[in-house]
């Protein structure tokens, strides 16, 4: 129990989600940006692609009124850092075609934040407004940064959003032309509007370990050192990297996590024993530990220590406890490299 308590920490996870799959499917924009960031492994592709450490993703919980949108961002962090918000609306394609020659293909659409309850949505703050085609369908993203801010500081500021759609041309001003899609069966789900959030967790979750010459050998009893000696006449012990695979259905987490099934984190094992070859990948300061170890020239001085020398990240897709798909990057996750330090 203390040991998954600890695992837990490290993925920053406070309240185990519920097992939600495979009932509930992830937004499709989710899975795709997962992708653009991770491999099959979760293992992060190029440092860059993700702007900040954690994208949240919102649905709409508004299934009735076509003009009204809401997000409840409540699973924010209070430390969490927002850097863009971004609200996503799949346009559907206009079925009726007029027969008049003169109409335009065009609409506007206006996005406004609701500044009270949807019963009064006069009451309204112009965020966007563009120009689409009357006939296209496909995905419209809104930058509502500003606006989203505003209620990550204030929480009762949040009304949601509310979109209107206007038609002009020659035989006057249409309303409604072209509608939104809601979550109303299972092809309208896929297309449901999500609201996107890019936040730095500004949480510290690398565990480094330094190793230390006098902290490791001080408590290092004569038996430990002679171990360590035999361990270093063995050709096949030298410092390398191992398999280390974290399994998250054998956990007891694979009913709320996406993406990887688990991923290999690697560990390294093995002695440091002089020579070091330039396959340990050892610092100079281990070297020097290593020749003063193996001349014997001080009983306190130990093997230099088998440890990564460099990491990478790690990237899950999971729900949190309120069923929101999460992308969060993880610091320093799976050993890439062993040497001797």
């Amino acid at each position: 129990a203390a040991a998954l308590q600890r695992l837990r920490e490290v993925f920053d996870i406070e309240e185990l989600p519920p097992d939600v799959l495979p009932r509930k499917k992830p937004p499709q924009y989710m899975v795709d940006l997962f992708n653009k960031v991770a491999d099959a492994n979760g293992i992060t592709r190029a440092p860059g692609l993700l702007q900040g450490d954690v994208v949240r993703s919102f649905e709409d919980r508004v299934h009735v009124n076509h003009h009204h949108f809401y997000f409840d961002i409540s699973a924010m962090e209070k430390d969490e850092q927002m850097l863009k918000a971004e609200f996503r609306v799949f346009k559907l394609k206009r079925t009726h075609r007029s027969r008049r020659s003169d109409v335009q293909h065009f609409c506007k659409v206006e996005v406004y934040e609701l500044l009270e309850s949807e019963n009064k949505p006069q009451k309204k703050h112009l965020i966007a407004s563009r120009l689409l085609s009357l006939y296209a369908e496909g995905w419209e993203v809104f930058n509502v940064t500003k606006t989203v801010s505003k209620w990550v500081g204030n929480r009762s500021s949040n009304h949601g959003f509310w979109i209107t759609t206007t038609h002009v041309s020659s035989h006057g001003m249409e309303h409604d032309v072209v509608t939104f899609a809601k979550s109303q069966g299972a092809l309208q789900e896929s297309r449901n509007a999500l609201l996107v959030l890019f936040t730095n967790s500004n949480k510290r979750r690398s565990h480094s370990f330094v190793p230390s010459a006098t902290s490791n050998s001080a408590g290092m009893s004569r038996r430990a050192r002679a171990a360590t000696a035999a361990a270093a006449r063995s050709p096949v012990t030298a410092c390398h990297r191992r398999e280390l695979y974290v399994d998250f259905h054998a956990i007891g987490w694979s009913g709320w996590i996406i993406y990887p099934s688990g991923y290999n984190a690697f560990y390294c094992r093995g002695s440091c024993i002089f020579p070091l070859g330039e396959s340990l990948n050892a610092t100079n300061h281990a070297t020097v530990q290593s020749i003063v170890y193996t001349l014997k020239l001080s009983q306190d001085v130990s093997m230099p220590c088998c440890v990564p020398d460099e990491l990478k990240s790690l990237n899950l897709l999971y729900f949190d406890d309120k069923e929101n798909v999460v992308l969060k990057n993880y610091k320093d996750m799976v050993a890439t490299r062993c040497g001797c330090r």
